[in-house]
């Protein structure tokens, strides 16, 4: 008896163990953990593979980024609309096999172009090797549409269904999703990298075609046991909609009077002909009609929903270069900082973005999800106030005296005037700068390395950017989770869509700023108008929080107290 009670805690830890390594939202973590490492690579590798292919040009890279939010920009709603209509398993699955066939195929293309790139060169004037350019970048926009079906139906509705009513269960998870993202954004490039660095491209394409099939069995299977151990997944609201809608209408149409047989002339054709060309016609137009419409009625019911502004405000985020993508990357390079330093620097986000997910669930809390958002915009804002600060500190290559421009003008208009197409936002680079002022390119690499640029700025500027991090990620999460409880269920999947849509404009808007304005001189221009877009994007939030608590809006209460407040506003607003 004393040895059973002995193992009882163990039995109870081990069984504890099993049961959560069994669960849906451990099977929902692991089939996003794959997922979004496949996503990692792909994203990385394939800008490198363009540029490689295309002689260290940025064209292909920059018509491949444009291609890719030019879609999803356009198709956001009708992909969200899409989700919305289609029961849920079969979204996933759909979408999670379109996603990773496409990357096994341009992983294949590109194998076959980098072994035999100059056969094609040679074979119709080199017109073969441009339809296998075109393909790929098809190709991969595909893949990029699947994979925003696949964040829409998984980390906007499955997540919210296998959480059930808990609203902390579903905050922990949202973090966790986040978490995961932020791990491997950092580890898939590095693991990704290293292949094709001691390895070769073609390596590297085959090694992510194989990691994209196995990884697509996996998930197929995971997300088939999720939804075995969540049978809420099995209902869903439209569909239910749907299918009382099509009942009513069979009812009319059985107790409709029937015409009499016999009773029209020979020759004249029979009245029920003539309206069923009628609605044949009707039908063709209505379909050709029908994305056109989905795209309209998207936005007008996003307009509608009682976040818009909350969305709004996290849309206007992405209209910054106060991130590490290849425009702050770029411009740290001209200012002297090192490949292996802004390594640690990007370490360091990373490591402050999974600070930001552990103050949400902390924050959410203590003072409630509306008040979190409000906290959160007040952390990134006091911390971008060192970017500002580095703008006028020494080291800074702000002067106003220079055209933003200027730049622009003398490459675009002046010297290449038929080649606007392949300028893209990583033109801040150490040898096209000094080129454009006019120094000798031979010397580009000698004076960049022996300048001596004082670091004061820099390390203001990047200060600042790891700093926001907590406060962007926590924003991030609130306000994700504001749409995950605010918007009803038949609408999730295609208002989730416009929000895609809406962060894709901001980004791309945020590019032709940085094309328009590209040389050193003008990079303190563009961190002052991000910091401005960043204020205006938490000054829409605060107005909604203002609108959804009330005179409780600096009261920091329990959850529980603001669900009730929340719930309120949202039964009375929806």
């Amino acid at each position: 008896m004393a040895r059973a009670r002995a193992q009882t805690p163990r039995e109870g830890r081990c069984g504890f163990l099993t049961n959560y390594l069994t669960s849906a939202k451990f099977l929902l973590y692991l089939g996003h953990s794959l997922s979004t490492w496949g996503d990692r690579m792909w994203h990385f590798a394939v800008s490198v593979f363009l540029v490689e292919l295309y002689g260290n040009s940025l064209l292909l890279t920059a018509v491949y980024g444009l291609v890719v939010a030019g879609s999803v920009l356009v198709l956001g709603a009708i992909i969200g609309d899409w989700v919305d209509k289609n029961a849920r398993l079969k979204v996933a699955q759909t979408s999670l096999i379109v996603q990773n066939v496409s990357v096994i195929l341009c992983g294949v293309i590109l194998m076959m172009v980098f072994l035999h790139k100059n056969e094609l060169l040679t074979m119709y004037h080199g017109w073969v090797l441009t339809s296998c350019y075109i393909l790929i970048i098809t190709i991969g926009n595909i893949a990029n549409l699947a994979s925003t079906a696949t964040v829409i139906t998984i980390q906007r509705d499955w997540i919210v269904v296998v959480a059930g009513e808990d609203r902390r269960r579903l905050a922990d998870m949202n973090a966790t999703i986040r978490r995961i993202d932020q791990l491997t954004n950092i580890l898939a490039p590095i693991a990704v990298g290293q292949i094709m660095t001691f390895g070769s491209p073609v390596i590297g394409c085959g090694f992510i075609s194989g990691w994209n099939l196995v990884s697509m069995c996996v998930e197929y299977f995971l997300l088939w046991k999720v939804y075995q151990k969540t049978p809420a997944l099995a209902v869903k609201a439209v569909l239910k909609v749907e299918e009382a809608e099509l009942k009513q209408l069979n009812l009319h149409k059985d107790t409709e009077p029937k015409p009499l047989e016999g009773t029209h002339l020979m020759g004249e054709k029979d009245p029920n002909i003539h309206e069923l060309e009628r609605e044949q016609q009707s039908t063709c137009i209505s379909q050709i009609a029908e994305p056109f419409r989905t795209f309209r009625d998207g936005w007008v019911s996003y307009y509608n929903q009682p976040v818009f502004l909350a969305g709004m405000g996290l849309s206007f985020l992405y209209m910054t270069v106060l991130g590490f993508d290849c425009i702050t990357t770029g411009y740290a390079y001209t200012q002297g900082l090192s490949g292996s330093i802004l390594s640690v620097l990007m370490g360091a986000s990373a490591i402050t973005g999974i600070m930001g997910t552990v103050a949400f669930t902390w924050l959410r809390q203590k003072c409630g999800l509306v008040r979190t958002g409000m906290i959160s915009g007040w952390v990134q804002l006091s911390c971008l106030i060192l970017c500002v600060i580095s703008v006028f500190m020494p080291g800074s290559p702000l002067d106003l005296s220079v055209s933003p421009f200027k730049d622009f003008h003398t490459r675009f208009i002046q010297e290449e005037p038929m080649s606007t197409t392949t300028k893209i936002p990583e033109i801040i680079f150490p040898t096209e700068t000094l080129m454009s002022n006019g120094s000798n390119p031979a010397n580009t690499v000698h004076e960049m390395s022996t300048r001596s640029v004082p670091l004061i700025s820099i390390s203001l500027l990047f200060a600042g950017v790891i700093a926001a991090r907590i406060g962007l990620w926590s924003f991030d999460l609130t306000v994700t989770q504001l749409l995950q409880e605010n918007v009803i269920e038949s609408e999730r999947g295609i208002i989730n869509g416009v929000q895609n849509s809406m962060n894709y404009l901001l980004d791309l808007l945020h590019f032709i700023m940085v094309i328009l304005a590209s040389n050193p001189e003008a990079f303190g221009l563009l961190v002052l108008i991000s910091v401005s877009f960043v204020a205006m994007g938490h000054i829409m939030y605060f107005r909604f929080a203002q609108k959804t608590l009330g005179n409780q809006l600096f009261v920091c209460g329990s959850d529980e107290k603001e669900v009730t407040d929340e719930n309120q506003t949202n039964t009375s607003v929806v």
